[in-house]
Formats: structure tokens, C-alpha cells, sequence
């Protein structure tokens, strides 16, 4: 897979993707990650991204020009234009599993006001959002959705199993508890039932626990 991030600020994407589990994966060439600045593609002196809205408002918006002749430069034939806004569709496990089947996906990293809506019309195939709250740019929201595909890549994990058992894997239940030694702790002990050795009722004990938690942390997963 190769994923392309367009953005104003290219080492606040690459930063949390050149570390751990993240670098191993470049490292064993499972996935190429490029981060390239939009002021890359600006033609005036002043490699200017930005201008003000038309009609009048507050803010900046990102010039279509910049974005457009990076994406036709950049673009594959079988490349996903992804754009990072608050306006896009929340973005969950779901679609991380789906856009970790592609070749190569390109993110364009909202930021001021956003993108000139031409940009949306024209190039891009989906809009996320990472949550219902506003970053100061979308170099962060990029981070963070590459790195809930690069893990489920085959091979980008130690285990196979291990995004099979994480939260969200079931769309609807959160993680059971977990524990690990020492058996016990300042009087707080491992719940017995992972002491006995019968693997069919852990498996059954971490799946009424799981439907707790989600009934208790996330309600809205039960509804």
C-alpha cells in the first residue's frame, strides 16, 4: 500500500508514523508513507495556499489551484482521494477495514475554513472525520487514520489474532478486561475464572464483561 498526505505541515503527520509499530511496517516495506507540503504545488512568489471567502465570512480557505495540481500529479490510477473535515463521515473500525483493501490512498489534510468545495466536487471520493470536535489542521486527523489501516495490513501486526480481539473489531462491543501478572496486586487479585484453565469459559466471562463495559461506557453501541 502507498499513502499520500497532502497537507500544510508535513511533520505533524509524519511524526507519530515514524515511530513503533508504524516504522517497523515502512521498515519491512508493507506500507510507504509520504507526507508532502500543498505550498509544493503554489505558484505565485509567495506561495500562498490560502485566500479569503467569497461572498465574505471569517477565515481562510484553501485555494483550489495548489490542491488540484498535486492530486493530478500524485493520483494512481486506482488512488482513493480522501479529504480530512469535520463535515465527512465519522470515521470508525468499519472503515479502516474497508480502505486497508486499497493500493493507495491520497489524504488531503483540511485546515483554516477548509477546502475550496470545488476540490470536493472534482477530486475527492470520500470525506472523514475523526470526531465531533475541531483541530487546529488536518495533518493530525491523517495521522490517526493511517494508523488504524497500517495495523491491519497483514504482517504489520506481531499477531494475527490481535485485531481480531481489539474494541471495534465487534462494531458493537467494546474490549474485555485484561489483566496480566503479578496475580496479585496491593490486594486486588486476577478474577479466578482466568486461573482455571478452561478456556471456553474465559471465553464466555470476557464476553458478558464486554457487553458491560460497551452498556456502560458506550450505550449508544447497544442502541
Amino acid at each position: 500500500m502507498r499513502i499520500d498526505i497532502l497537507t500544510l505541515f508535513p511533520e505533524i503527520a509524519l511524526a507519530p508514523l515514524s515511530e513503533s509499530m508504524m516504522q517497523r511496517a515502512q521498515n519491512a516495506e508493507i506500507v510507504e508513507i509520504h507526507a508532502h507540503n500543498l505550498r509544493d504545488w503554489a505558484t505565485d512568489k509567495h506561495r500562498r495556499t490560502d485566500d479569503y471567502l467569497c461572498g465574505g465570512g471569517q477565515g481562510m480557505l484553501l485555494k483550489p489551484e495548489p490542491i488540484f495540481a498535486a492530486i493530478e500529479e500524485l493520483r494512481s490510477d486506482d488512488a482513493q482521494v480522501i479529504l480530512l473535515t469535520p463535515q465527512g463521515k465519522v470515521f470508525k473500525q468499519a472503515i479502516a477495514r474497508d480502505l486497508s483493501e486499497a493500493s493507495h490512498l491520497i489524504f488531503i489534510c483540511g485546515h483554516y475554513e477548509g477546502v475550496d468545495h470545488r476540490v470536493i466536487e472534482e477530486l475527492v471520493d470520500l470525506e472523514l472525520s475523526i470526531g465531533d470536535y475541531i483541530l487546529t489542521n488536518g495533518a493530525i486527523a491523517a495521522a490517526v487514520v493511517t494508523d488504524a489501516i497500517v495495523r491491519l495490513l497483514p504482517g504489520a501486526l506481531g499477531d494475527a489474532r490481535s485485531p481480531v480481539d481489539e474494541s471495534f473489531s465487534n462494531p458493537n462491543l467494546l474490549e474485555a478486561p485484561a489483566y496480566t501478572k503479578p496475580i496479585e496486586f496491593r490486594g486486588l487479585k486476577v478474577p479466578d475464572i482466568f486461573l482455571s484453565g478452561h478456556h471456553a469459559k474465559i471465553e464466555e466471562w470476557k464476553k458478558e464483561q464486554a457487553i458491560k463495559r460497551t452498556r456502560e461506557n458506550r450505550p449508544d453501541l447497544c442502541e
